[in-house]
């Protein structure tokens, strides 16, 4: 069923970039991510191995990709990749339609256990897509915010363009200071004017949302 078009605006304790914001950063940059891949993930990962064998393609990664529609159309704006959508939801996934070329995988996985086995593999990617995460907005929920996580450390090393976008100004803001922290310096930007990459995006503009973005090079080919 389509998200209506009357979802709120982030609602948070916090005004402006969290003041252990840097401290938490660096932490993660100096340290080792150490949890175990979990099994699930590594099965779903075999798809990109199997893929890979069969034709040798750039990778381009949808993290968090919710129902797969934003990784169907990067699929179509990318026809030279390979593009990999990744979820740890069974329900949202199960929501996909398709609507992309046959370039593009969807998994069931973690998101920090695939990155975990791409960088295993020697692999990078020439894209890195997170679109929408969710903001947890309470600022003692930093540290499960992508750019507070752990797991931060493997996505710089995975490289890539890498595009994040939101509807908190904020969270975007935050994710170009750990970028810049991390050595990955970008722009922040306004999305406009352009077809919604995925539901959620749709929704907000829908009810009058500013929508952001980082990027840490501009894109090249404009996406569908």
């Amino acid at each position: 069923m389509p998200l209506q078009a009357n979802s709120r605006q982030v609602s948070s304790n916090q005004q402006h970039p969290h003041p252990g914001l840097a401290a938490t950063v660096r932490k993660h940059l100096a340290s080792d991510y150490r949890r175990p891949v979990a099994e699930h993930s590594r099965a779903a990962y075999r798809t990109v191995t199997e893929c890979l064998e069969r034709e040798a393609r750039p990778l381009v990664l949808d993290s968090f990709c919710g129902t797969g529609r934003s990784t169907a159309l990067l699929a179509r704006a990318f026809p030279d990749h390979l593009v990999v959508g990744v979820d740890k939801s069974d329900r949202r996934l199960a929501r996909h339609t398709g609507g992309g070329e046959g370039n593009y995988c969807l998994l069931r996985a973690d998101c920090e256990d695939i990155w975990q086995l791409l960088l295993a593999d020697g692999l990078q990617v020439a894209r890195h897509y997170l679109l929408y995460p969710n903001p947890w907005p309470k600022a003692k929920h930093l540290q499960r915010r992508i750019h507070g996580h752990g797991s931060l450390p493997l996505l710089v090393e995975l490289g890539g363009e890498i595009t994040l976008r939101s509807n908190w100004q904020l969270y975007v803001e935050e994710f170009g200071l750990a970028m810049h922290l991390a050595g990955r310096r970008g722009f922040i930007s306004r999305v406009n004017g352009e077809p919604p990459l995925t539901l959620f995006e749709r929704k907000y503009r829908d009810s009058g949302h500013s929508l952001w973005q980082f990027t840490t090079a501009k894109l090249e080919h404009k996406v569908p």
